[in-house]
């Protein structure tokens, strides 16, 4: 029987080969994961009731694209946010940034450009997915380095000008996973004048926009507004994961040009997968409300200081912008997450889990990727761990 070679070239997936390097005994007796990015702040208190008064709603098919109600909702938060008035036909609710991130791709990539196999640009490291949209479209996936060198975010302009003019779509995530790096007003306009010259379409994954330090971090169709930019260049993709502390809920949207979102609702009225209508009906709810996400954003502040107090002397740390990851330096990510869990019982994903090797080198090595989503007692305490057992 045969098989897709597409996907031979996929390294086996994040977690279970993160299980596989810590399945060795520890000393200790406690465990703090400190692995993925899962939310444990709580949530808005009025989901629970809310989704009780829509039970009813499990006796209907959902609405593909999102019901009216949920759409208003996400518009709303975009003109709140960045000061947009986008139109509902220009969004979309997605069952998890994920699937949009993914079917984005299938729906809009081109199957040549400029009459060659088409690239899709990504940062290294990268959010897997990016990676494995560019294979199922049979494009050429690019990983453009994102190290400090360039403040964690991707050189996309360093390229060849024969790799950008066969570029399909860049996918860039600001804040960055892992890093933390936030794209600046500049670096989004330097991006956008880099598509409209090579004509490519930019996918912008902001789903940690929403916890930052400081000034809130500028959105790629915010500035492409600004610009005048072609609406169609830019797609936005935001969930209630990170800002609402809603992973299971399974909400986020996309946002772009008209032509964009048309196709994307198409290709979800024959291979979606809605999000249930109740479950709508609350996403609505916590997209509208912004008290909740205000607090959120206050105990990440906290954590922010906790974890310069404690790693601020460690050489090469770099306290991050915004997200709630820590991306520290180390001789080699795995041996230090090995070394970690054996002596301390904390675990830590390599950077290299969340990278590529090129040209002989993987920007992800020399770093452990740490989320501080924990309860802050339980988060200070692993992250004591870490610098007595790594950083002594």
């Amino acid at each position: 029987m045969d098989f897709p070679a597409r996907f031979s070239d996929l390294p086996v997936a994040t977690w279970p080969r993160l299980r596989a390097l810590l399945d060795v005994p520890t000393e200790a007796t406690d465990v703090i994961n400190m692995t993925i990015g899962e939310p444990r702040h709580a949530f808005p208190a009025f989901v629970g009731p809310l989704l009780e008064q829509h039970l009813g709603g499990f006796n209907s098919y959902p609405s593909n694209e999102g019901q009216p109600d949920l759409l208003a909702a996400m518009a709303g938060f975009l003109q709140r946010r960045y000061g947009l008035d986008v139109p509902t036909e220009r969004i979309i609710a997605l069952n998890g940034t994920r699937e949009g991130l993914y079917n984005a791709a299938m729906a809009l990539c081109p199957e040549t450009k400029n009459g060659k196999r088409p690239v899709v640009l990504m940062p290294n490291p990268f959010y897997p997915v990016y990676g494995v949209a560019a294979m199922s479209v049979g494009a050429e996936p690019v990983y453009v380095a994102a190290t400090s060198a360039t403040g964690h975010l991707p050189d996309f302009a360093s390229l060849p000008a024969e790799t950008l003019d066969r570029t399909a779509i860049a996918y860039i995530c600001s804040p960055a996973n892992p890093q933390g790096a936030v794209a600046s007003e500049a670096y989004w306009r330097d991006l956008i004048g880099l598509a409209e010259k090579h004509d490519f379409m930019i996918f912008a994954d902001e789903c940690y926009s929403e916890i930052y330090r400081d000034a809130p971090p500028p959105g790629a169709l915010e500035i492409a507004a600004a610009m005048g930019a072609d609406p169609d260049r830019v797609l936005i993709f935001q969930s209630l994961s990170k800002r609402s502390n809603l992973p299971g809920l399974r909400c986020g949207f996309a946002a772009g040009g008209a032509t964009s979102i048309a196709r994307l609702r198409q290709l979800r009225a024959f291979a979606g997968a809605p999000l249930a209508g109740p479950l709508q009906s609350v996403a609505a709810a916590v997209w509208a409300d912004e008290a909740h996400v205000v607090e959120n954003r206050a105990l990440y502040g906290r954590k922010f200081d906790i974890a310069d107090d404690i790693l601020g002397h460690v050489p090469g740390y770099q306290s991050p912008q915004a997200g709630f990851f820590l991306w520290l330096p180390v001789p080699d990510g795995a041996a230090a997450a090995v070394t970690l869990w054996q002596q301390t019982g904390v675990r830590v994903l390599p950077g290299a889990y969340l990278s590529r090797d090129v040209a002989g080198e993987n920007p992800g090595h020399g770093y452990i990727r740490v989320a501080m989503v924990a309860p802050t007692q339980e988060m200070q305490r692993g992250l004591t761990l870490i610098r007595d057992c790594l950083y002594r």
